[in-house]
């Protein structure tokens, strides 16, 4: 199983995240990394994420707002 996040715009939109993710091997690793950089992240232009696993969406949009 690959863990993997879509950086968005507060409108849906992709965007490129300021620091590159890895892809994680559990669903944990994935929130914790996401805890660690969400500010760098929202620093460089995503709003929010949603997680994937194996390509279908587990949840999202989660904003990174405080």
């Amino acid at each position: 199983m690959a863990w993997t996040w879509r950086f968005e715009t507060s409108d849906g939109t992709e965007t490129e995240p300021a620091v590159q993710p890895e892809e994680f091997s559990t669903q944990g690793d994935a929130e914790s990394w996401i805890g660690l950089y969400w500010k760098e992240l929202l620093d460089g232009g995503a709003d929010q994420v949603r997680l994937f696993e194996d390509g279908d969406e587990i949840y999202g949009p989660m904003s990174l707002n405080a």
